[in-house]
């Protein structure tokens, strides 16, 4: 059996594609197998892709007809994994030639291990590359790395056990964040979960989805919404249930500033539903959950109703908007 197979959803990524790749082929590991999926790319992605599989017999390539979203297009790969442990690389980013071997050791030293967690390198345009900073461990439960996974105190950057990947695939909810899912329910499925030295290199983008103006920023409340039903399915415990509702009430709180400042910058459709999003979450969470000293704290109120809810956020940021244009 392969050692790693390692997932590669590509979409326009001509500009990063080749750094991307060279860094797979020049792994200190060999015994890898690389699996490209081209998510309807419209620059010159499919022939780089075409062109590297000629190169090297490790690298397989699926085509897809439509444009379906990195979830799906690294379920498509995952159908095809056929390493012992998988991980996913994006195609804007890159690893240390040895940090496949690196994250391989760890499992054979540890058989009880499930997940191992890169060192992640961020990496930004005109500033010197930085760590992710998480708290120092050596060994987490799965229960821990869950709990730790909610609020990104550990990041979500690993290798898993291919068998554990295929049981629980990629969370195709929406266009965006769902993916963020899968990576909870690994750990939390884990028996143990342990961290490498093998550099991975991400890439931000102050352009990406996630940084700009787009009717997809709500799609985060439906995401957490199915965490929660994927928390009770693998039986997370009531204690994780009510941390996690207390992550969707700060994400809410988090989504609607983002309406109240960018919301006339959407098209009136966009915004409407957007706010329709606000309003379903924001009935979805069962607010008797939430911590008194979050749920005391103007801004953060549950309120009786939605418009005494309106008028908070209003208020709230309103005023932080001028404190903001004063200082």
């Amino acid at each position: 059996m392969t050692k790693v197979s390692v997932l590669v959803a590509v979409y326009n990524a001509e500009k990063y594609l080749c750094q991307c790749l060279d860094s797979l082929l020049s792994q200190t590991l060999r015994d890898i197998q690389v699996i490209c999926i081209d998510d309807c790319s419209d620059d010159r992605s499919p022939s780089l892709l075409r062109h590297y599989a000629a190169l090297d017999s490790r690298i397989d390539v699926i085509t897809l007809p439509d444009n379906r979203g990195q979830a799906f297009a690294r379920n498509e790969g995952l159908k095809i994994a056929r390493g012992l442990y998988t991980c996913m690389l994006d195609a804007d980013d890159w690893f240390s030639d040895d940090a496949l071997e690196k994250a391989v050791a760890v499992f054979e030293c540890h058989p009880e291990t499930d997940s191992v967690l890169f060192e992640v390198q961020m990496v930004e345009s005109g500033k010197a590359p930085y760590g992710y900073e998480m708290p120092p461990f050596e060994c987490l439960g799965g229960n821990e790395a869950f709990e730790a996974s909610l609020t990104w105190r550990i990041h979500g950057l690993y290798m898993i056990r291919t068998s554990l990947h295929k049981c629980y695939p990629y969370d195709t909810t929406c266009r965006l964040y769902s993916d963020d899912n899968t990576t909870r329910i690994h750990y939390l499925r884990s028996r143990t979960v342990r961290r490498c030295t093998g550099l991975y290199f991400y890439r931000q983008h102050p352009t990406s989805a996630t940084h700009v103006v787009t009717v997809r920023r709500f799609d985060y409340l439906r995401a957490n919404e199915s965490m929660l039903g994927q928390m009770k399915e693998a039986g997370a415990t009531p204690q994780q249930i009510s941390r996690y509702e207390n992550h969707r009430w700060l994400n809410l709180v988090d989504v609607y500033m983002f309406y109240h400042c960018h919301g006339r910058e959407l098209p009136a459709a966009d915004r409407k539903y957007g706010l329709e999003e606000i309003k379903r979450a924001w009935k979805s969470i069962n607010r008797s959950m939430l911590d008194s000293r979050t749920a005391s704290k103007f801004g953060y109120r549950p309120m009786p109703s939605w418009l005494l809810f309106r008028a908070q956020e209003w208020i709230y940021f309103t005023v932080r908007g001028l404190i903001g244009k004063n200082r």
